[in-house]
């Protein structure tokens, strides 16, 4: 049976408190124009932090996107774990988008490394290399080793990271989020192939990006 949810994170209480406890306020006090600015950000914010539960593909093979968006690059790019060419599927959210983030297989955490850095536009060729952002290596059940990378943008502040290495993961299981404008990116075992193409909308734990190929090699 699946656990009831509100639909929102938990990193938007303090967002949505203090804002729905100044509309309050100032509503009381019968400041209206600040009332109204007030509400607005409440609405923000309740839109912002919302967490919608997702139909997760059961099929093998499959890997989901991590994030809400757009897809903005594919291209074989380092690995930043091991340096290795491998092909990355790079994922932009805008402020509009749900900004929660999922496992893209079922997996264990093997590591995770955290970068700190500028707070260019996500969607820059640098911001990969130059910004603030978080990696996970991820080992699934048959040892492939895939890389997710959380990348802050130019409005993003704060990267939430909620797993350990050596927790294990479900495919499409929620593992951390971004506040605000920001960017993720996937990097493909050898054996999977992207199956999404750029400037296709994509949703967390729900569209399918990758899937291993075949035996004639697509």
């Amino acid at each position: 049976m699946r656990k009831a949810s509100i639909g929102l994170t938990p990193e938007g209480v303090p967002s949505l408190a203090l804002t729905g406890l100044a509309t309050l306020t100032f509503a009381l006090l019968g400041w209206w124009p600040l009332t109204i600015v007030f509400l607005v950000l409440f609405w923000f914010c309740l839109h912002f932090f919302r967490d919608p539960e997702r139909v997760v593909p059961s099929a093998p093979g499959l890997a989901v996107s991590p994030a809400d968006g757009k897809i903005i690059k594919i291209q074989h790019m380092p690995d930043p774990f091991t340096g290795e060419p491998r092909q990355c599927i790079c994922v932009f959210m805008n402020v509009f988008s749900v900004h929660v983030n999922r496992s893209p297989v079922e997996a264990t955490v093997a590591g995770i490394k955290y970068h700190p850095g500028k707070y260019l536009n996500a969607a820059w060729d640098k911001a990969s290399t130059d910004n603030e952002r978080c990696a996970y290596n991820l080992q699934d059940a048959e040892g492939r080793h895939w890389t997710m990378v959380q990348i802050a943008g130019l409005i993003a502040r704060r990267i939430v990271c909620r797993v350990e290495e050596g927790e294990g993961l479900g495919r499409g299981e929620r593992f951390g989020m971004i506040k605000f404008g920001s960017r993720v990116d996937l990097y493909l075992p050898d054996d999977y192939v992207s199956t999404v193409r750029i400037g296709e909308q994509v949703f967390a734990g729900q569209s399918v990006l990758a899937q291993r190929k075949t035996e004639n090699g697509n």
